[in-house]
């Protein structure tokens, strides 16, 4: 499996190109920004996209969908619960951030199920919290946890559909059982490093 981890964006947003070198298709996760460039180093490991998925609806994290899924013909996977926010986030959230709408999603998932791609299986675990269809991606040895865990910090559950007490339960319930090896892969580079373990955040992170 070949994961390669992209700051994109003014935002400090991590996008993720996660492919089979092998069968050379593969999926991008949260492609917010810098779309040419994402799709320069897949082609450069001689990924093909065929699937964008988006571990959350916030406008930060979907505003490259559109010109992803115009230059690769990639279909678009959410949560079933956070499918509404793509063709819906408000015109004053896409001047706030500078952002631009995305297609309705072509694949709406739920907790269990798996998004595969080549031979590359990603565990959809539903991690609601920070969106009601938040939603982290595991495999063996990494999770995708999208806004709900950082790097010794967590996402806010301040916005519409947010509630601390639920972010705090799926992270605690859904994530920090994982094994203490897993690595960590967040939404944003918010942290002294870009990525950590399982195992730090339970030793580390002041939130939890």
């Amino acid at each position: 499996m070949f994961i390669e981890q992209m700051q994109v964006g003014n935002l400090a947003v991590l996008a993720y190109i996660v492919g089979d070198r092998e069968n050379k298709v593969g999926l991008v996760i949260d492609p917010a920004a810098d779309v040419d460039d994402i799709i320069q180093a897949a082609d450069k490991n001689k990924i093909q996209i065929q699937y964008i998925v988006n571990t959350h609806g916030h406008v930060d994290h979907i505003s490259g969908n559109a010109e992803m899924q115009k230059k690769t013909g990639a279909k678009i996977i959410i949560h079933e619960d956070d499918a509404p926010m793509l063709a819906s986030t408000p015109t004053m959230m896409l001047r706030m951030f500078g952002g631009k709408p995305s297609p309705p999603a072509d694949i709406t998932v739920k907790d269990g199920d798996v998004i595969t791609v080549g031979d590359v299986s990603l565990q959809v675990i539903h991690v609601p919290g920070h969106s009601p269809g938040g939603m982290a991606l595991y495999t063996d040895g990494y999770v995708f946890t999208g806004d709900t865990l950082f790097v010794e910090a967590v996402g806010r559950s301040d916005l519409p559909g947010g509630s601390w007490p639920v972010m705090l339960k799926s992270i605690q319930e859904r994530l920090l059982t994982l094994p203490d090896e897993t690595v960590v892969l967040p939404g944003h580079n918010y942290g002294r490093t870009p990525t950590s373990t399982i195992g730090h955040e339970k030793q580390y992170n002041p939130f939890l």
